[in-house]
């Protein structure tokens, strides 16, 4: 495994433990020679991660569309910035270049990415892991809502079974490594 893609809030939160938390997986990325393939932005989150992966000397690429260059505010620090057209040509290329996926807390837009990807890895398009980093138990709530859909019918067990739910950057960063 080389690359990790991180989708996650172009926002901070209303605890601090959000930036914290994702600044503290990018340091560990890099300290494992992972790199980060990310929105590009330097704001919220995402902006927390990229600086905690550059801190530590690391590999940063960021995949922005061009609309949103201003309004997300492209990191131009990174060690590659592609500008793309649109949002589907951002998330073909992220996917492409990544070897798993995670989402750090976020809005719809983090979620959409994450589960897109997670969707191509149940319909079959790649076999590459799907996390979540669980900070402050933010997506328990959404492991709830799998477990609604397995007991009602709509999904099988196993598909929730395939995602990595984890509490701390070190945690998840040591499944990722083992995968």
């Amino acid at each position: 495994m080389k690359r990790i893609a991180v989708f996650c809030g172009s926002r901070h939160g209303i605890d601090d433990s959000y930036m914290k938390e994702a600044k503290k997986l990018g340091k560990l990325l890099a300290n494992h020679n992972l790199e980060l393939v990310y929105g590009g932005a330097i704001v919220g989150l995402m902006g927390a991660v990229a600086e905690g992966v550059l801190e530590q000397n690391g590999t940063v690429i960021g995949v922005i569309p061009e609309r949103l260059k201003t309004v997300e505010i492209a990191h131009q620090n990174l060690t590659e910035l592609h500008v793309v057209k649109d949002m589907h040509e951002r998330k073909a290329m992220m996917a492409q270049l990544s070897d798993a996926f995670v989402a750090l807390p976020g809005g719809v837009g983090t979620l959409e990415e994450w589960f897109e990807v997670f969707t191509w890895s149940q319909i079959g398009y790649h076999e590459k892991p799907c996390a979540l980093l669980n900070t402050n138990g933010y997506y328990s709530p959404l492991v709830e809502l799998f477990d609604h859909m397995i007991k009602e019918g709509f999904a099988d067990r196993h598909y929730k079974e395939h995602i990595i739910i984890e509490e701390s950057p070190q945690h998840l960063i040591e499944v990722l490594t083992e995968k």
